[in-house]
């Protein structure tokens, strides 16, 4: 199939907009390949310390140079369903290497904080900071280099993109990310998500709202609904670093462990060692990134990824814009839904057909890029097929194109949920923005009402029990900016503004914060950019401006009969920000990171 034209000038644009920054990054990469086997260039010190905790056979293993040695990245801790399952998987993956005569070591692990916990917490000021830290960590991790490829062990919201962005920056180090998988489901993501609005309305006490989120997050595992977590695990698969159908297998299940088996293997196999060699920056290369976006508006995904897989790409040299990401949604039909822009959670997705059939539907438009490298070798037509487990409990792919099995969950691309991938690029008088539709109805992707604003979302929860709510108006919230306070997610304003839409006022929000996939029904301007700390125009508006939020023609205006652009920015105290919960361990964050249309990022150049 014929790639589609707007995708092919999309990917033109990015590799002009990238010619430079690129070709370095390649040449960096290039140059440690050429010195070999890095553990070779390892004096005899070095390496006795590097093996001094290795068996006899595996001493006897990683000094003779041919014999590929692993490393395992890992991102485990017991506080999170979505990481508790990787506490075995690292035995899991040394026990395959030994069986395929290779060797296998923990080079280090990440942190990985859960927004859920924090989610309305001072700990989520340090959400998004996390990715460059996990980034960090990987690259301290693999600095030892003793590592001829290495797997990846992650799941959530900032946990792969750091995990990514370091492998990018290993870009010569073949790479393999081993996902957990969802948890099995609980109760409806319609029932939670009434019992949230039922808590808001005071019709239910804490209780009762505790009962409903304990039977929703119940178990090992991503959580089941469609958030930057699964979202991510999508993005792994259609940008070919997961094996073919490995993102959405549940946890402590046979084919879960033998899909990480297989991954090692697939990792010990594309080592320069031998003739298969694929390097991470191969996998991660700009036709790549430009399917993981087609894939994300394929699927409804987080916006989150808006931030990530600009900093991801920064980091093999690739320059990303929202533009890019707003003209590849105009032509990317939603052919997935699956909640919060649907009633389906992911393993009712995955039963439907899940990524393989995305994957094929997509390839057969022309809507994806099939010619490019993978873990698996070069072109996609690998990830069209599931895997099932033979006699001997390994996984052999299926050699059958996948099927709609739901059409409640999955739609050709012909005949899709909606024609477009529902997120758009807002730019106007206040700045740079995105919006995501997929889920918003229709007769509200256009809302003109009175600003009433807030320099934070306790302040929103205090006005709607106040009673001072019940009109049209977009909610201004601002000094949410990832240099004010390291950016957190809105997600409490979700409740409040999805009453007062279902009591049918017109209500959106505004911010230079951000809310994931998580605004739902909600018309949401998010990641505004410059932000309010940075002099935005943001910082002008004032309670009763009109604000104009056009999701059908990307314009985000404020409109006004006087001369606003000569008020004075308001300023607030954000001294409250600096300090308590390891805030203040993270100022040198907030001074130097990148405005959200760059990522976000203090590990990015934001000069393009």
């Amino acid at each position: 199939m014929q790639v589609n034209k707007i995708l092919q000038t999309v990917t033109q644009r990015i590799e002009k907009r990238s010619e430079k920054t690129r070709s370095d990054y390649m040449k960096r990469v290039i140059s440690a390949r050429e010195k070999g086997v890095a553990r070779a260039h390892l004096s005899c010190s070095n390496m006795a310390h590097a093996y001094a905790s290795a068996d006899s056979t595996e001493k006897s293993r990683l000094i003779t140079d041919r014999v590929p040695n692993l490393g395992i990245i890992t991102a485990y801790n017991d506080m999170l369903s979505a990481h508790q399952p990787f506490k075995d998987f690292p035995d899991v993956i040394k026990q395959a290497a030994r069986e395929a005569g290779a060797t296998a070591q923990v080079a280090g692990g990440v942190p990985a904080m859960c927004d859920g916990v924090t989610q309305g917490q001072p700990g989520m000021e340090l959400s998004l900071f996390s990715r460059d830290i996990i980034a960090m960590a990987a690259g301290v991790a693999m600095s030892h280099n003793c590592f001829d490829a290495s797997v990846y062990l992650g799941v959530c919201d900032k946990i792969i993109p750091g995990l990514v962005i370091a492998a990018a920056t290993f870009g010569h180090v073949p790479a393999v990310f081993l996902p957990a998988g969802p948890m099995v489901s609980g109760i409806s993501n319609d029932e939670k998500a009434e019992a949230r609005k039922k808590y808001a309305n005071g019709e239910i006490d804490r209780a009762a709202l505790l009962e409903s989120e304990m039977k929703s997050y119940h178990g090992p595992g991503t959580c089941t609904f469609y958030g930057t977590a699964n979202s991510n695990q999508m993005l792994m698969e259609v940008m070919g670093l997961h094996l073919p159908g490995a993102s959405f297998v549940n946890p402590n299940t046979e084919l879960r462990d033998a899909y990480t088996k297989a991954g090692a293997v697939q990792a010990l196999k594309i080592t320069a060692l031998g003739n298969n060699y694929i390097a991470a920056a191969e996998v991660l290369s700009i036709k790549t990134f430009v399917n993981g976006i087609v894939g994300l508006h394929a699927t409804g995904g987080s916006t989150n990824l808006v931030l990530h897989m600009t900093a991801m790409a920064d980091a093999a040299g690739i320059k990303i814009t929202s533009d890019d990401f707003s003209d590849l949604s105009a032509v990317t039909p939603l052919i997935a839904r699956v909640y919060p822009n649907g009633k389906a959670d992911v393993n009712h997705f995955h039963a439907a057909g899940g990524l393989q059939y995305l994957i094929y539907e997509l390839c057969n438009a022309g809507l994806l890029h099939e010619d490019v490298m993978t873990v698996m070798g070069r072109g996609l037509e690998q990830y069209f097929y599931e895997a099932k487990l033979d006699s001997s409990k390994k996984l052999q792919w299926q050699k059958e194109f996948p099927q709609i099995h739901d059409s409640e969950i999955l739609k050709t691309v012909t005949s899709p949920f909606q024609k477009t991938g529902g997120l758009v690029s807002l730019n106007g008088n206040i700045g740079e923005a995105v919006i995501k539709t997929s889920a918003v109805p229709q007769d509200r992707h256009v809302i003109e009402a009175p600003a009433m604003v807030f320099h934070d979302q306790e302040s929103v929860k205090q006005a709607f029990a106040n009673g001072k709510l019940g009109r049209d108006f977009v909610c201004v919230v601002r000094f949410q900016g990832p240099c004010a306070n390291g950016m957190p997610e809105l997600h409490g304003l979700t409740p409040i503004l999805s009453i007062l839409q279902e009591r049918g006022y017109k209500v959106a929000l505004l911010t230079d914060g951000r809310m994931s996939g998580a605004s739902g029904k909600i018309p949401a301007a998010i990641h505004v950019s410059p932000e309010a700390a940075k002099g935005g125009a943001i910082a002008k508006i004032r309670d009763g401006d009109i604000i104009r939020i056009d999701a059908n023609n990307g314009l985000l205006e404020l409109k006004s009969d006087t001369n606003w652009r000569t008020r004075e920015n308001t300023t607030t105290d954000l001294s409250g920000n600096e300090y308590g919960n390891g805030r203040e361990l993270f100022h040198l964050f907030r001074q130097s990171v990148s405005s959200a249309s760059s990522g976000a990022s203090c590990l990015s150049d934001s000069s393009f």
